[in-house]
């Protein structure tokens, strides 16, 4: 196991709440952050990591450095700490909700073989799916993400809207999302696709199309994603 020293956060509460559920002491400074750890887990957000980086390692150059994004190489570490890595966790995460990390891929990546081998190992502690992927490996895994996951989240966003405006429920969706979801489970997502544009249905297209004349952007969206359903199935 491991014991958690300290949580960082720019805002008390958050950093208070943390520190709470993790039995561990929290500062809202960076001149306070602990000397004597073995490793410290950065998650920011881009712009945050690349400001904050020289200041919050100085000082704690013995130690193991890693951060969680998939956005950010690994050699962003370079010049600032003589042992670092990655772990990068590939799932949505929410304040308010509750996800279940042994089956959350974790992907890991180190400067050299010993701290690989610990990050490893930690990762094993918290989840059932641990795999070595390097910087290009990972920024493709993100990338993917952002069609598998923010994209289509998204997409849902604009179907609530189109049924809100008709007084229809989102919630009738449910288990047609539910279906889809389970259906590229057992099989590629190609060929689990439905709808008019596998066949490109032109009628049923030209009908979904003038019924968006209202609405330029989702009619523009609704036009690209048909193309490319029918390009990718023809």
């Amino acid at each position: 196991g491991f014991h958690i020293l300290q949580v960082y956060s720019r805002t008390e509460l958050s950093a208070r709440t943390l520190a709470k559920a993790v039995q561990a002491d929290y500062t809202t400074q960076l001149h306070e952050l602990y000397t004597g750890a073995s490793l410290y887990i950065v998650s920011l957000t881009d712009s945050a990591f690349v400001e904050l980086l020289p200041e919050i390692t100085t000082g704690k150059e013995h130690a193991l450095w890693v951060h969680t994004a998939g956005s950010i190489l690994m050699s962003v570490w370079e010049g600032y700490a003589k042992r670092y890595g990655v772990l990068y966790p590939l799932q949505t995460f929410s304040k308010q909700r509750k996800v279940d990390f042994r089956n959350i891929p974790l992907f890991i990546e180190a400067i050299n073989k010993e701290d690989t081998e610990y990050l490893k190992s930690l990762a094993a502690i918290l989840s059932d799916k641990v795999y070595e992927a390097n910087s290009e490996q990972r920024k493709n895994l993100h990338l993917a993400a952002v069609f598998a996951c923010n994209f289509v989240n998204h997409l849902y966003a604009l179907s609530a809207g189109l049924l809100e405006k008709h007084r229809l429920s989102f919630n009738v969706l449910l288990p047609l999302i539910d279906e889809t979801a389970r259906k590229v489970h057992e099989q590629p997502p190609k060929d689990a696709q439905t709808g008019p544009a596998v066949r490109y249905d032109k009628n049923v297209i030209d009908k979904h199309v003038s019924m968006l004349a209202d609405e330029l952007e989702v009619r523009e969206i609704y036009r690209l994603l048909s193309e490319s359903i029918h390009k990718n199935n023809s």
